[in-house]
């Protein structure tokens, strides 16, 4: 008697489309874990710092983000595979980068990476440039009224005569800021800072910005800068916190200073591409100003031997506006903020508009 064989069921059809089935299921599942995982990969972000006090307040401000410190030899290496860049990235980084999205500068000012060292890389690319505008607003607004202060009050003059042991009260020019014209070129982080500081001392404000800026109760009005000329001749004191662009460069030149009101102030206090120094020595030369104060100057330093350091009424500080005990704190708060928002997807702080510079 034959003996009846038994069906082999690897064999069958169904047996192999069941396979097939399942082999499809694990590749899907697989490729749905792996696309799952892509937004909490490690993101690598290159600092080019060695201030291991920087480095430390940095590193940490998020799981998901590999902070990798570098110097001026191996940053072209490291940024290859960069996912992020801290500091003042240059042309050839940006060419040398194959996977770059984001740049946070340490500063407010954002010419050098744009536009002063042949940023046209970065300026055209897709990356997001962020910075620290806003942030450096109280200290810098504290320092521009400081100056104004000193020249209206004539300590500048009493200062000196300390030196001598003088008392001279006698004549005595100290001129109240209440009911005087401010005119603030650059209506943003910095300009809004002062204006509330003008505004507080009594004083009426005029800004002077390309933008729309919304109502401000501590600012009357605002017009653009082409308007610039028709309120210069109003102003008691121009303050200049507007940042440095090709559009915006020695924008008070020479015909500017020379529809200032006389005895009015000249303080700048973003950068020294905005006003001519020739043009300002010029102005305090022939007694139109009753003083000046310069946080920024075009060159800096300012040469030993320039006539500016020549004018008694002519404060001038070393590019310190921007440094306080509390600067620092802002400046990194905001970085962690924007390396916890980097990782996770989210939209950036202080994102620059790369065409307009600001």
């Amino acid at each position: 008697m034959s003996r009846v064989r038994e069906p082999d069921f690897n064999r069958l059809p169904i047996r192999r489309l069941c396979d097939t089935i399942a082999a499809t299921m694990r590749l899907v599942l697989s490729l749905l874990l792996c696309a799952l995982a892509l937004p909490g990969q490690t993101k690598k972000i290159v600092l080019l710092s060695s201030d291991a006090t920087l480095i430390g307040q940095l590193d940490g401000a998020s799981p998901k983000a590999r902070l990798v410190p570098v110097t001026a030899e191996n940053v072209l290496h490291e940024i290859a595979d960069a996912d992020a860049f801290i500091g003042e990235i240059k042309p050839a980084h940006v060419r040398a980068a194959k996977k770059l999205q984001w740049v946070q500068t340490m500063s407010a000012g954002v010419e050098r990476v744009l536009h002063l060292s042949g940023g046209n890389e970065l300026r055209d690319s897709d990356i997001i440039l962020t910075n620290n505008q806003i942030v450096q607003g109280p200290e810098i607004a504290d320092h521009a009224l400081a100056m104004l202060l000193t020249l209206s009050r004539g300590l500048h003059t009493f200062i000196e005569h300390r030196k001598q042991e003088l008392w001279r009260g006698r004549p005595y020019g100290g001129i109240e800021l209440d009911g005087r014209r401010a005119v603030v070129i650059g209506v943003g982080g910095i300009g809004t800072q002062i204006a509330i500081r003008a505004h507080a001392f009594g004083m009426r404000v005029t800004g002077v910005d390309p933008e729309d800026i919304p109502y401000m109760p501590f600012i009357e009005s605002v017009v653009k800068p082409d308007q610039l000329n028709e309120v210069l001749p109003q102003a008691d004191v121009v303050f200049v916190a507007a940042p440095h662009t090709p559009l915006s460069h020695k924008m008070m030149g020479p015909a500017q200073f020379e529809r200032m009101k006389k005895d009015s102030y000249f303080i700048c206090v973003s950068r020294g591409g905005l006003y001519d120094l020739d043009a300002l020595v010029k102005a305090l030369d022939g007694k139109r100003l009753a003083g000046a104060g310069v946080d920024v100057t075009d060159p800096e330093p300012l040469p030993k031997g320039h006539p500016l350091w020549q004018f008694d009424n002519a404060i001038i500080t070393p590019h310190v506006a921007g440094r306080s005990d509390k600067d620092r704190a802002r400046m990194i708060g905001t970085i962690r903020m924007n390396i916890e928002r980097f990782v996770e997807g989210k939209p950036l702080l202080n994102v620059v508009n790369k065409q307009k510079g600001y």
